[in-house]
């Protein structure tokens, strides 16, 4: 689906999209190609030929939950964390109604605004940044979601949501080995935008934080390729920037009974019915050593993950998806080392927690030694971060022989609300 001007009826009070460069250029090259065809003769230039296919790659933006969780993950990525710069509840809500309404133009392949990219007063800036005018939607999702200091500061509640922080949007722990750095961290609202090409990613960060002005401004932000999970069974597994297999036992968007006991909130937390249908997102921006991993034998690195480099089975055997066997020894000890990636993030380690994963991989240049500043944007949604992430973190953080050559330097944690139904915006309970 190109982008192009809304229809005349747009959904609810949604405003209408603007008309697409590709549309007027299709036009005119019509014209110019009825010439050449009447040049030619109608065999060489036929209409039929000259129509593209239409490209179906839109996300359904309403449901239950919001789109970008059990959504087959894109590969690509832009992540924002926003500071409110506005302390007035009624501005707030309509930033969140003006976000929805542009999302919601936005996964469908249409400008935002009313007149959009081209259109409207040559005296005013466009309503839509126009970078992202002839391409597709691009499977885009966008998600949003709400962290502690949205709720409250040292100086109180805010916004008139004393009692609706949930209980489990908890102030993440200093894990050992943590080197976080504010310049990476922390957030009021969060933006997740997923999309096959990475300028339609961007472009959905650039035109919210262009609506947000003077209500909110960037405090961080992500750019991120190459997902380093599979959220769906027809997706293969894909590779981190250490070469191996990422993400074998992630939850899938077809595993519908291990989604509602692991993701979705469902009336467990402190009451907040307004998270029910929705998740919590992990965040966490961690830096791998590169040049070092790089200089290891493949023996090691192998027995550090746990599993082959090539196929991505178990050390104990079998194949990529073969379950470990943790008890089978070797020659000097378990197949599976104690301290092994696998070994100390399976369910069997971890009270049977299991949490979907939607990382990206991300390279931010180099740090002016030489040495590449890259690796995992580490995103994961679970239902309760106290119990489906913190002691896992913790364990892996003593334990795992990986962590040598990690270092975390960003870290967020955010209560994303369920999704809606056509006429109400994202985070509507919150304030009802």
């Amino acid at each position: 689906m190109k982008r192009s001007k809304a229809p005349a009826e747009s959904p609810g009070s949604l405003p209408k999209a603007g008309v697409s460069r590709r549309a007027m250029l299709t036009a005119l090259g019509a014209g110019g190609l009825g010439v050449a065809a009447g040049a030619l003769g109608q065999s060489a230039v036929s209409g039929a030929e000259a129509k593209p296919a239409p490209v179906n790659d839109v996300v359904e933006f309403y449901g239950e939950h919001q789109a970008g969780i059990a959504t087959p993950a894109q590969d690509r990525m832009h992540m924002a964390a926003f500071d409110l710069t506005t302390q007035d509840r009624a501005e707030v809500i309509a930033l969140l109604q003006d976000w929805t309404a542009a999302i919601e133009h936005m996964v469908r392949g249409a400008d935002v605004g009313e007149f959009g990219a081209t259109g409207g007063s040559y005296d005013a800036p466009p309503e839509d940044t126009g970078e992202a005018l002839d391409l597709s939607a691009s499977h885009l999702t966008v998600t949003i979601g709400f962290g502690r200091s949205f709720f409250a500061t040292q100086h109180g509640p805010r916004f008139g949501l004393a009692g609706r922080m949930p209980e489990s949007l908890i102030e993440l722990p200093h894990f050992p080995g943590d080197a976080l750095e504010e310049s990476h961290s922390g957030g009021d609202l969060v933006v997740q935008a997923c999309a096959d090409d990475p300028q339609v990613a961007v472009h959905a960060v650039r035109n919210l934080a262009r609506i947000g002005f003077g209500k909110a401004r960037v405090r961080w932000s992500q750019i991120g390729f190459g997902r380093t999970s599979s959220t769906s069974t027809a997706q293969i597994t894909p590779r981190n920037l250490f070469g191996f297999k990422d993400g074998t036992a992630n939850l899938k968007a077809e595993e519908q009974a291990a989604l509602e006991k692991h993701v979705w909130v469902s009336g467990l937390d402190g009451g907040q019915a307004w998270m029910n249908g929705g998740s919590y997102l992990v965040a966490r921006r961690i830096r791998m050593h590169i040049e070092t991993w790089d200089r290891s034998p493949l023996g090691d690195q192998e027995n550090i993950f746990g599993r082959t480099k090539r196929e991505g089975a178990p050390l104990s055997g079998g194949t990529e998806f073969t379950e470990p066997d943790f008890a089978m020894a070797g020659r000097s000890g378990p197949m599976m080392p104690v301290d092994s990636h696998v070994a100390l993030a399976h369910p069997s380690a971890n009270n049977g927690v299991q949490m979907l994963r939607r990382g990206f991989n991300y390279t931010d240049g180099s740090d002016g030694l030489g040495r590449l500043d890259a690796g995992l944007f580490f995103i994961a949604f679970v239902v309760d971060p106290r119990t489906h992430y913190v002691p896992m973190q913790n364990a892996m953080a003593k334990n795992d022989a990986l962590s040598e050559y990690l270092k975390h330097t960003g870290s967020g944690l955010f209560a994303v609300p369920p999704g809606i139904k056509l006429g109400e915006y994202l985070g509507q309970g919150l304030f009802a």
